[in-house]
C-alpha cells in the first residue's frame, strides 16, 4: 500500500529591497533553482517602484511609504521553510523567531544561537549613536560579501529542498 505525500509548501524568499545590494544575485540563484524544479517564490518588497525581472515566481510588492512598512509585510507573513534577505536586525529577529531562515547581503546566517547577541550590540551602538559618539558605518559592501551571499543563499534553499520544502526533494 502506497500512500501518497501532500505537496510541499513552495519556498518563499522575501527579499527587504530597498537598499539590498544583492537583488540581481537573488533572481539569479532562484531561476536556476526554479528551473531545476524547485516550487518557490520570490517577494521583492519595496516603499517605492522598482524594476524586477519578469518571471513568473518573482513577485515585486510596494507596500505604503511609512516607517517599517516594508519589515512589518514580511514579519507578518515570513514562516518555517522560507528564507528572508535583510540586513536590517530587528527584521531579522522578528523572522528568526518566526522560524524562517534569515540571510544578510553579506551571507551571514542570522539564526536562534547568533540573533539576541545580534540586536543587542545594534541597540547599544544606536544608543552610541544618539549619545553622539561617532561609532563609523558599515564596511563597503565587497566582492567576497557577494560571493559569500549566493554561497549562503543556495544552501539555505538545498537545505529546505531536502527538509521537504519547494517540491523537488533530493
Amino acid at each position: 500500500m502506497s500512500s501518497v505525500l501532500p505537496p510541499s509548501k513552495p519556498i518563499t524568499l522575501y527579499v527587504d529591497a530597498d537598499a539590498c545590494p544583492v537583488k540581481q544575485e537573488v533572481y539569479r540563484v532562484a531561476e536556476r533553482h526554479a528551473r531545476k524544479g524547485t516550487a518557490l517564490k520570490v517577494f521583492v518588497v519595496t516603499n517605492s517602484p522598482i524594476a524586477v525581472p519578469r518571471d513568473e515566481f518573482i513577485q515585486r510588492v510596494v507596500v505604503g511609504a511609512g516607517m517599517d512598512e516594508a519589515d512589518n509585510w514580511i514579519a507578518e507573513r515570513a514562516s518555517r521553510g522560507d528564507i528572508v534577505i535583510t540586513a536590517d536586525v530587528p527584521l531579522a529577529s522578528r523572522c528568526v523567531k518566526a522560524g524562517a531562515e534569515v540571510i544578510a547581503p553579506n551571507g551571514r546566517a542570522f539564526t536562534k544561537d547568533s540573533i539576541g547577541m545580534t540586536l543587542a550590540t545594534r541597540n547599544l551602538m544606536d544608543s552610541l549613536r544618539s549619545a553622539g559618539a561617532v561609532t563609523g558605518g558599515p564596511k563597503p559592501f565587497s566582492p567576497r560579501d557577494r560571493s559569500a551571499f549566493l554561497a549562503a543563499l543556495d544552501q539555505a534553499i538545498v537545505r529546505l529542498t531536502r527538509a521537504g520544502f519547494g517540491g523537488a526533494g533530493e
